[in-house]
């Protein structure tokens, strides 16, 4: 039997309803039996996450929690050096997992910059990548953004869904049109992030409160931080 693995990465700084909108439409798209969110860590090309590994983590958690075939996975977390999304599909790899059988899940924002990642454009033969419209992404326009891989860009169903080599598929969805950034300045200012974020996350800021505007020499958390760890290529 084909295994279908999806695989959702960012910094999640929170995870929000984008995120989840995102991964909702590859697995059903895809039929994808298992996705991975992957909390990263230290950002190699991205100032350093306002809350802690371990209250990202904990926001994955909630996120994904009654969903089915999701998993919230710490694997970035627990590498002591930077990382990357190559990296990251290595790992699954070296796990057993076939490149035909990955699929990472990316936004069409995110995906536009694929060609200022790391080992771009070997990358590309890692894994199958779900690319979701973000607002303002249409997929349709991906082909023309990024000519050099409309030859390998797809639209399923499509019978490149047993393909020999990966491929990009181009899936048109809806998704929620915010922000980890603009969650976070509604915090500071104190406004209401009620239905931007899955309840357990909106509640797990509210208890802790991070992202909120703190005294000089306060942290919005003084939970423990986990070892340092590597990161995904981010998706805000």
């Amino acid at each position: 039997m084909t295994r279908r693995i999806g695989i959702l990465g960012g910094t999640f700084d929170p995870i929000h309803c984008g995120h989840v909108d995102v991964g909702l439409a590859a697995q059903a798209t895809l039929e994808l039996q298992r996705v991975f969110v992957v909390t990263s860590n230290v950002p190699p090309h991205r100032p350093q996450p306002f809350a802690s590994a371990y209250h990202r983590f904990a926001m994955t958690s909630f996120a994904v929690a009654g969903r089915e075939g999701w998993r919230a996975s710490d694997l970035e977390l627990r590498v002591h050096t930077p990382s990357y999304t190559s990296d990251t599909l290595h790992r699954f790899q070296e796990r057993g997992y076939a490149a035909t059988e990955l699929y990472f899940v990316v936004g069409a924002d995110a995906f536009t910059d694929i060609g200022s990642w790391r080992d771009y454009p070997s990358i590309l033969d890692l894994a199958n990548f779900a690319v979701v419209s973000r607002p303002g992404y249409p997929v349709d326009e991906l082909p023309h953004r990024l000519p050099r891989l409309e030859s390998r860009m797809v639209r399923p169903p499509a019978d490149s869904l047993t393909a020999l080599e990966p491929v990009i598929f181009l899936i048109d969805a809806e998704t929620a049109d915010v922000s980890s950034t603009a969650i976070r300045r509604k915090l500071a200012a104190r406004e209401s992030i009620a239905g931007l974020v899955p309840p357990g996350v909106q509640q797990h800021i509210e208890q802790h409160g991070l992202y909120s505007a703190m005294p000089p020499g306060r942290r919005a958390s003084d939970a423990p931080e986990p070892s340092a760890a590597g990161r995904l290529h981010g998706q805000d």
